[in-house]
């Protein structure tokens, strides 16, 4: 078979090590694989670049990815997909192997429903929020990240005494946030979007002072209601030296981790095995430790809740 391989959407540590092993996998199982560059859009771009076994050497350490990636909103067009199903067609590209978070997702989905195109997909984001899987490929990098820089911001903080708010990606799964938090000994993790808990946020900070802590650090989950900006004006009143970090985008890049290079290096592994003989969309998994396959319609959901674990380890330890 000719196995198109691309990425999509936010960018992870670790697709390159996934890129690595699906290109080395397919070629050791027969297929010929294909590059598409800057995921969805190279489809319609025909941006094909058959791959060999150099193709992707000495890039398991590298963060980003090779293939390039992008947002293409163009895809939730109908018109639009057609188009890449006919280029797909056009250069006898049979499957796809899609790295990539929820959008890269439905963007397979798609193609599966309306012409009965099938991929495998691999789970690559740091926000740990795809169905089905316990872990994803750059989640671990993006926690070890952003644990290094709030590190060094504690150093400052307790030389100033002083409160530091500081934003972490995650978006709407608080994995990420809960455990940047734990690993941090962080006071306190505001990864609601409610005013309820930008009280207690405020509570939290207001207690330590009272038991005489000198200096905070309050995680604050990204998102669009303004969470930091509203715990600055609550805390206006207050006798409070404190300051704001935004890690952005830095969460993404640099170098995987051990582990996000072997769970890449497994999942690539695991789809090229199985492109041949797979007849419906699917995706790889991590499930209690194995790697596993499931059809689209037999995906497990994966339930967007609070790790009650964390949260009394928070509530204990940051006291």
């Amino acid at each position: 078979m000719k196995v198109g391989v691309l990425t999509s959407g936010g960018d992870a540590p670790g697709m390159n090590a996934a890129i690595r092993s699906s290109v080395r996998s397919l070629i050791h199982f027969g297929h010929t694989p294909i590059g598409i560059k800057r995921g969805f859009q190279g489809l319609v771009d025909q941006d094909f670049t058959e791959m060999n076994l150099r193709s992707v050497a000495n890039i398991i350490h590298r963060g980003g990815t090779i293939l390039k990636t992008s947002r293409f909103p163009d895809f939730k067009l109908k018109k639009v997909r057609d188009s890449a199903f006919k280029n797909l067609s056009l250069n006898k590209i049979d499957r796809l192997i899609v790295i990539g978070g929820n959008g890269s997702y439905a963007g397979a989905k798609a193609l599966f429903q309306e012409h009965d195109f099938i991929s495998c997909c691999i789970p690559g984001t740091i926000d740990n929020d795809i169905e089905g899987t316990d872990e994803t490929i750059g989640f671990d990098t993006a926690l070890n990240t952003a644990i290094e820089a709030i590190d060094r911001i504690r150093d400052t903080a307790n030389s100033h005494e002083r409160l530091f708010i500081v934003e972490v990606m995650g978006r709407n799964n608080p994995d990420l946030p809960l455990a940047i938090s734990v690993a941090c000994g962080a006071e306190y993790p505001l990864i609601y979007k409610t005013e309820a808990d930008i009280q207690k946020a405020h509570k939290k900070i207001k207690d330590g002072l009272k038991k005489g802590k000198k200096s905070s650090i309050i995680i604050v989950a990204e998102n669009d209601f303004n969470v930091i900006e509203k715990l600055q004006k609550s805390l206006k009143n207050e006798d409070l030296d404190y300051r704001t970090s935004v890690l952005g985008h830095m969460q993404r890049g640099g170098a995987p981790s051990a582990k996000d290079r072997i769970l890449a290096s497994q999942m690539g592994y695991m789809a090229a095995e199985n492109i041949s003989i797979l007849s419906k969309l699917s995706f790889v998994s991590k499930v209690k430790g194995e790697i596993k396959i499931f059809e689209y319609d037999k995906t497990p959901k994966k339930d967007i809740l609070i790790n009650k674990e964390f949260s009394k380890l928070i509530e204990v330890l940051s006291k």
